[in-house]
């Protein structure tokens, strides 16, 4: 098993990201490794490598995301794609989660083109946000995919957050706050919950004079569930 995380980190320590190119297109590879996988104020896996691919031009963006437990084989995989606009402040986006397993009543085998509506992994996701600079809002909610309620009704989860940055004692800051406004299978809530109050530090430690890490920790709370959680990573991205 060190072999394999050893191995993970030499991939990503030589990961490169593009500098814009005169056409105006942005090309970004990077990957977080973390202590644990928490997302939203819910505990999803251990230790775990995260890739991260896109291109940009122009406020368009597509992204690829990844996670993949390095510790425990059980973690769930997970592969994420999304495309956005960004225009001044506002910004909208659509995201598409696969997951290799799923709770019942979704596919099995973990096949990622099978996307019959009672019986895939994938779920859909769209979400509108902006940002004032001092903080930013976002909503998000699922319009299509594995996300129905116990009747077989499709639950349209969502979730909204506000998130401030600050800067303190030269590291920068973000406090978050997350929830969930109706009854959501997804994220097991029966009406309105808060379900992520956050606090997360990041700082660049200065490798050479053209290489520097950033690492950040994260003290994350879901009052809903009654869990708190302290999360250490880093970011590889030249």
């Amino acid at each position: 098993m060190k072999k394999i995380v050893l191995f993970a980190l030499g991939m990503a320590m030589s990961m490169t990201t593009f500098a814009q190119e005169e056409s105006g297109v942005e090309t970004t590879i990077a990957a977080d490794v973390v202590s644990s996988y928490i997302w939203r104020g819910q505990d999803l896996g251990s230790t775990a490598f995260q890739p991260t691919l896109g291109v940009a031009y122009k406020g368009l963006s597509l992204t690829a995301w990844g996670s993949y437990g390095l510790v425990n084989p059980a973690d769930t995989k997970e592969f994420d794609l999304t495309l956005a606009y960004t225009i001044g402040g506002l910004n909208i986006g659509i995201t598409d989660y696969w997951f290799n397993a799923m709770p019942a009543g979704a596919d099995p085998d973990g096949r990622y083109f099978k996307y019959d509506a009672h019986a895939t992994n994938h779920v859909f996701e769209g979400n509108i946000g902006y940002d004032f600079g001092f903080a930013s809002f976002n909503w998000f909610t699922n319009f299509a995919g594995n996300d129905y309620k116990e009747d077989g009704e499709r639950a349209y989860s969502s979730y909204m957050e506000v998130v401030v940055p600050f800067k303190l004692s030269a590291i920068e800051w973000t406090a978050t706050a997350g929830a969930v406004p109706y009854t959501s299978p997804q994220y097991g809530t029966n009406g309105f919950a808060v379900t992520n109050l956050a606090l997360k530090a990041t700082k660049d430690i200065k490798i050479t004079d053209t290489f520097s890490v950033p690492i950040f920790a994260q003290v994350a709370a879901n009052p809903c569930s009654q869990k708190a959680y302290l999360v250490f990573g880093f970011t590889l991205q030249p």
